[in-house]
């Protein structure tokens, strides 16, 4: 695993002028990384499933001054093909292109062997957790490379790094998440200006942790808050040239 800088802190203006979509905004990193990057200058584009939250982060971006967000509703859970080329085509008619994305969205329930994971189970943590990703940044690519410079970042988890029982779809899906960050890494080598990196936050105080560890004191663990500054390198210009890491 690669080394982020230590202390990392960015300068006010890093992401001033970019266009980046937020998957999973309203709520967890997603949402803690929006108010980061409109803080720093960046246009955020905010992706999820439930409006409501998605105003949440809309309103609390605006309230603090940042650049006006937008809200771009979609259940990736149930995404199809054409969904994405809209998205997409929406993001170059309404932004003129696109200057990076960050993949926070992801669906968990439980760990469980896998011999005890239900069909639809399966399907829904593979289609969120990889397929979507997948799809996002496969259609989001022409505006990608035609940035003089972009960045994916994809939310990765231990559990998609080694191994562990009991991971489940969820543990087979970030693997292959990481798999896929290397590959397009790899592809992409002819457009210096694009760059693809894997960002493993740790245990952080969210939904979803809480489903994972029922009987963890939450208190215990940081704020999605405190695990921006990453973010903000790996989107920003302070990165540039560094791609397939896995930080």
């Amino acid at each position: 695993m690669s080394a982020l800088p230590a202390d990392y802190a960015p300068p006010a203006n890093l992401l001033q002028n970019r266009r980046i979509l937020i998957t999973g905004a309203g709520d967890g990193l997603g949402r803690a990384a929006a108010l980061a990057a409109a803080r720093h200058g960046a246009t955020v584009i905010l992706l999820g499933r439930t409006v409501s939250k998605l105003e949440t982060t809309y309103d609390d971006i605006a309230k603090a001054g940042g650049p006006e967000a937008a809200i771009y509703p979609l259940n990736l859970g149930g995404a199809a093909w054409p969904d994405y080329f809209d998205l997409a085509s929406s993001l170059e008619r309404e932004f003129g292109g696109l200057d990076g994305i960050l993949h926070c969205a992801a669906h968990f329930k439980a760990w469980m062997p896998l011999r005890d994971v239900e069909p639809k189970e399966w399907i829904e943590s593979l289609q969120v957790n990889l397929t979507a990703p997948f799809a996002l940044t496969r259609h989001c690519l022409p505006l990608l490379s035609a940035a003089p410079d972009a960045s994916v970042v994809f939310c990765s988890d231990r559990h998609g790094r080694e191994a562990h029982a009991f991971d489940g779809a969820y543990g087979v899906a970030k693997a292959g998440l990481e798999q896929m960050m290397r590959m397009w890494a790899q592809e992409l080598r002819t457009v210096p200006t694009l760059r693809v990196n894997s960002f493993d936050p740790g245990p952080m105080q969210t939904g979803m942790r809480l489903k994972g560890y029922p009987g963890e004191q939450i208190a215990q663990v940081p704020p999605p808050s405190n695990l921006t500054p990453p973010l903000l390198w790996l989107l920003g210009p302070d990165s540039t040239g560094v791609s397939g890491q896995a930080f």
